[in-house]
């Protein structure tokens, strides 16, 4: 007898609904100078991107900053067909990704808006997987409101050892922050489609799917700031924005697994300075999610001890107090020296 395949998980269906029905949103930045191979892997971006959607005006170039690509982009979206979106004003990957996924909200064929990053480790041929974890979920839930996150099987090994650990560590305090919003609001926080073989979701994964309804609710929104600078909000926490106020809006959270290269080919955020960046991330994230500085304190010390970056001295002790006390300033706290405490016995 023939096997039957269940609705939700009918490949012809999916493979369909991702030629003919997704969007994919490639926020550029290619500053003055930039080394001749991002563009390159810019365009094998696009090109990969484009084999495997229908149309190839479903892809958006969103640049970031007029100054910031937008040749390189003008001439990749003349030769391959895609859109191409640019903003006068530099500000950080969230800006142009909310630009991009603005603009391709104006089709209305598409069901499901990709985020993806420029720097080549993002691969298209996977993206058939994201909406096939998607589609699954809407068909079980009934709900249209998804979010699928691509997991990186490793931090350490595209990113390097150092951010790697703080991107861990941001996850970590986030999802404790989503708990304790759960519990304070009342509304449960949904991870039965978010397989967690790690201690918490990649949410600083530039590789994610939204359904309609949620690129709508995160996109369309106006920006919720909470304080902080333009450059917290739309460079630093630019992921945690995205995973966050799609999980606010009521997003079922879906994880699917993705390769990433031994070493990112290229990265600019890789360039920032990563304390900095990663207090962001959380100082928003908590702030967003009306989490008291006493709760955000504790997690962190929670959490310092369990990072490998603790073991090398002094850098990685640095590092991680830099964090430490760039959250503090944001809450207008006094430092504990809680970061500081370590376990006696391993």
């Amino acid at each position: 007898m023939p096997h039957h395949i269940p609705e939700s998980c009918n490949f012809y269906e999916t493979l369909a609904r991702l030629r003919h029905n997704t969007g994919v949103v490639i926020p550029v930045y290619l500053p003055q100078g930039a080394d001749s191979h991002d563009a390159v892997l810019l365009e094998e971006t696009v090109a990969a991107y484009c084999a495997q959607v229908a149309d190839p005006a479903v892809l958006c170039l969103s640049v970031d900053g007029v100054d910031c690509g937008a040749d390189v982009a003008q001439r990749l979206s003349t030769e391959y067909g895609v859109s191409l979106c640019v903003v006068e004003e530099n500000r950080g990957k969230l800006w142009g990704a909310l630009h991009g996924v603005r603009m391709l909200l104006d089709n209305d064929r598409l069901d499901y808006i990709a985020v993806v990053d420029q720097d080549g480790d993002h691969f298209a041929n996977e993206l058939l997987n994201f909406v096939r974890a998607a589609e699954h979920i809407r068909a079980q839930t009934g709900d249209a409101r998804v979010m699928v996150l691509g997991r990186r099987i490793s931090l350490h090994r595209p990113m390097g050892f150092l951010r790697g650990e703080l991107e861990a560590l941001a996850n970590y305090v986030l999802l404790d922050a989503l708990h304790y919003h759960a519990a304070t609001t009342g509304v449960p926080l949904r991870l039965e489609y978010a397989t967690l073989f790690d201690a918490a979701p990649d949410f600083q994964s530039g590789y994610k799917l939204f359904s309609r309804t949620t690129a709508q609710a995160v996109f369309d929104a106006a920006p919720r700031q909470c304080g902080v600078s333009n450059v917290a909000y739309y460079r630093h926490a630019c992921e945690t924005v995205m995973a966050i106020e799609a999980l606010e809006s009521g997003a079922h959270l879906g994880v699917v697994n993705r390769s990433t290269f031994n070493e990112q080919p290229v990265t600019h955020f890789g360039k920032l300075n990563q304390a900095r960046a990663t207090a962001d991330m959380i100082i928003w994230g908590c702030k967003r999610l009306d989490v008291p500085h006493p709760f955000v304190a504790q997690w962190l010390a929670n959490h310092a001890p369990r990072l490998l970056l603790n073991t090398v001295v002094p850098q990685g002790k640095e590092e991680i107090e830099q964090v430490w006390q760039l959250v503090n300033a944001a809450f207008e706290a006094q430092d504990t020296g809680a970061a500081g405490l370590q376990p006696l016995f391993v």
